[in-house]
């Protein structure tokens, strides 16, 4: 895994944290797994999904009692992100405030980072 020790690769802001939390009710769900593809306008994007189970492999981040996987292709790209939860009159959502991002295509949905 790629990070500093004693810091978690991400964090969750409380809104987060409660959504995660919502999902993971019925014990079904494990947590929130979190990764990146290729894809998009700008070359990669975000990838969510419910996670049955936890991959020895994933970064497991747990924050008030909500629980985040990251694949490990994503950690490197994911390093210091804080992810929000967002909702509004017509829609809501993860959001990924990730100091890796160069920049991002217009509608938002997809990422550059810095070469390496």
């Amino acid at each position: 895994m790629f990070g500093i020790p004693g810091k978690p690769p991400v964090t969750l802001t409380d809104a987060a944290a409660a959504r995660v939390r919502r999902l993971m009710e019925g014990g079904e769900v494990k947590g929130l797994r979190i990764g990146v593809k290729k894809g998009g306008c700008a070359g990669m994007e975000y990838t969510m999904e419910h996670a049955a189970a936890i991959d020895p492999m994933d970064a497991v981040v747990e924050q008030d009692g909500a629980r985040v996987m990251i694949a490990p292709m994503a950690q490197m790209f994911l390093f210091g992100t804080q992810i929000d939860y967002k909702a509004s009159l017509l829609e809501s959502g993860f959001v990924f405030n990730n100091p890796n991002v160069l920049e991002s295509c217009g509608c938002g949905e997809s990422i550059k980072f810095a070469e390496s």
